[in-house]
């Protein structure tokens, strides 16, 4: 009996070592690990009328996190007055932003001052599309004014580079955002299918949700392929979330696998990341009523 109750404590003493060793290690029996909070929007300042990114500022300092600003953040011209008008309602979140350049940034020459408001965080100015990494999730940021690169073609500079990335990082989540959506309900621009090998490369290499913006309004597609198709298994989820702060914008007819539409209220998209899956959640400025939630998990 003795003998029994000192193995038995042997064996209990050793297995909660191996517990405190692996637990250290990183081997826990879990890999959920911890969540990252990518969150933002696109469209958003205006100096002519700050009220909408004013109350979109807000609801970023209140849920803190991986601030994504979709495109076209400075109205009208993306000139140093103009970002200094974004500076006085998101640039209060800019150590934390990881911006996509939108056409409005390059009515100013190259995009000039974008670039130099935002600095390293923008990426190279010659090409302003880059990728990094956050919690378990691998994210990409590109660059939908494919003149200003040289197009965005299959072959093109920006197509092998977005290839390359993907095959150099192959992480079970993969999000993308950039200005331009290749599938929008929006009646200003709607779909831009310039931009489709974007969708197609991620698409064959898995990914799993494009954010966007352009079209001044939210809408939430579901799982789909390139050619929008719907596709459950390998699909790609996109929200346009132009709702950043500028105006709005009514939608035409909703495109295919659309499955959600708003276009009066500003705010911001928040995404969860978790290791395997994502959550979003759609947070309206004071005072709306709208929201969109969900979870997803990655391919």
């Amino acid at each position: 009996m003795r003998r029994q109750l000192l193995l038995n404590c042997g064996i209990a003493a050793f297995s909660l070592a191996a517990f405190f060793f692996f637990s250290s290690s990183g081997f826990t029996s879990s890999s959920a690990g911890p969540s990252a909070v990518l969150i933002g929007a696109g469209d958003i300042a205006d100096c002519t009328g700050l009220e909408g990114a004013e109350a979109t500022a807000k609801l970023l300092e209140q849920n803190p996190g991986t601030v994504m600003a979709v495109g076209d953040l400075a109205y009208p011209d993306g000139t140093k007055e103009n970002f200094a008008c974004y500076n006085q309602t998101w640039g209060r979140v800019k150590s934390t932003t990881r911006p996509a350049v939108g056409n409005h940034e390059f009515h100013s020459s190259g995009a000039t001052f974008y670039f130099e408001y935002f600095g390293a965080a923008a990426g190279d100015p010659k090409d302003g599309y880059y990728s990094y990494e956050l919690g378990t999730w691998h994210i990409i940021v590109l660059n939908s004014e494919c003149a200003e690169v040289a197009g965005c073609n299959a072959g093109s500079r920006q197509e092998k580079w977005l290839r390359a990335d993907l095959a150099a990082h192959p992480t079970a989540c993969t999000l993308a955002y950039w200005h331009k959506p290749l599938f929008s309900s929006g009646d200003k621009h709607g779909n831009d299918p310039e931009i489709k090998p974007f969708w197609q490369a991620l698409y064959e290499a898995n990914a799993d949700v494009v954010v966007n913006g352009h079209d001044h309004d939210y809408e939430r597609f579901g799982p789909q392929d390139p050619d929008a198709r719907p596709d459950g298994k390998r699909g790609i989820r996109e929200f346009v979330a132009g709702t950043g702060g500028k105006n709005h914008r009514p939608f035409g007819a909703p495109k295919p696998n659309s499955e959600l539409r708003n276009a009066d209220t500003f705010g911001v998209l928040k995404l969860t990341l978790k290791s395997g899956g994502y959550e979003w959640n759609f947070i309206p400025e004071a005072g709306k009523t709208f929201t969109d939630s969900g979870s997803g998990v990655c391919h």
